[in-house]
């Protein structure tokens, strides 16, 4: 009889460890669900707030850009139309804006006078820093989406290059072709259009590529690429627009004129230039992905 109950005793011991490890599991189960659960949750909010994030910092970048166009061109504007503020005393609207053109441009021709070099400079910049703020618009981004970095890296190149570098150029063909035939102009635009186009060309593709941190093996393919491509593409524009620039734009005004020609101009460089950086960077990931998958 007592090991019987002892039997009963063990038996039920058995059972209530069997039942207990059954419970432990479900137990167990039930807390990997609700973990799991948790997880599915975290990261759905985590998703949530990282796009109100991104959200918040796109908005922040648009209002910066729209900040810096509308201080720009409300300071170009305002310096504009103030030209003549120490002779307004008694001028009406109606004379302020009559003679602030003809006004404005004599200042240009002055600073021509006293520093030629900086005003084509800071001339070539903006003009460059609106050119690709018009391509980046034609590439399809709205009007304050615009890179600000990439923005300044052809302004830079503009600033620094272009303007000083024109300038010279302009003095040296001069001096080049000092006749006074009919043939110098189109012998200029040949001049213009080969040599003077392969050189800038090269030297805007290598400096843009510097800035943007490539490397110089990087730099020379994509050069390589677009060389032909872009000094054949200008010969759709240039030559028609060179007519006039060594026909009739005198020499000190040429640059301002072929500024005005180069906000087309720069729009195709700068997306020229800028899709194919873009690519290459987009098909460095499948070069790479073999290389990985055999070391695997």
């Amino acid at each position: 009889m007592a090991v019987s109950i002892e039997q009963e005793k063990g038996a039920d011991e058995l059972l209530g460890q069997v039942v207990g490890g059954f419970d432990g599991r479900l137990l167990s189960l039930e807390g990997v669900g609700v973990s799991g659960g948790s997880g599915v949750e975290l990261g759905g909010e985590r998703k949530e707030r990282d796009e109100e994030e991104g959200g918040v910092e796109k908005l922040i970048d648009r209002a910066i850009n729209a900040a810096i166009v509308l201080a720009a061109g409300t300071f170009a504007i305002s310096k504009l139309l103030t030209i003549d503020s120490d002779y307004w005393h008694g001028w009406t609207l109606y004379e302020i804006l009559r003679y602030a053109p003809q006004h404005n441009w004599i200042a240009y021709e002055e600073a021509l006078k006293t520093n030629p070099v900086f005003a084509k400079m800071v001339i070539s910049g903006v003009v460059y820093s609106i050119g690709d703020w018009i391509a980046q618009c034609f590439e399809g981004k709205p009007l304050f989406d615009f890179d600000r970095t990439r923005m300044f890296r052809s302004g830079l190149v503009g600033f620094t290059l272009h303007g000083s570098l024109s300038h010279y150029y302009y003095q040296f063909c001069e001096e080049l072709f000092p006749f006074r035939d009919w043939w110098v102009v189109p012998a200029k635009v040949a001049f213009d259009q080969t040599a003077w186009s392969a050189v800038w060309n090269s030297i805007y593709y290598t400096v843009l590529g510097f800035l943007r941190l490539e490397s110089p093996i990087s730099i020379f393919t994509e050069l390589k690429a677009t060389f032909w491509p872009m000094l054949t593409a200008g010969w759709k524009l240039w030559p028609f627009a060179h007519l006039i620039t060594y026909g009739v734009i005198p020499v000190e005004q040429r640059l301002l004129w072929v500024d005005c020609v180069e906000l087309i101009w720069v729009t195709i460089l700068s997306t020229y230039s800028n899709e194919k950086s873009e690519a290459r960077i987009a098909e460095a990931p499948s070069a790479v992905t073999p290389s990985t998958t055999m070391k695997f």
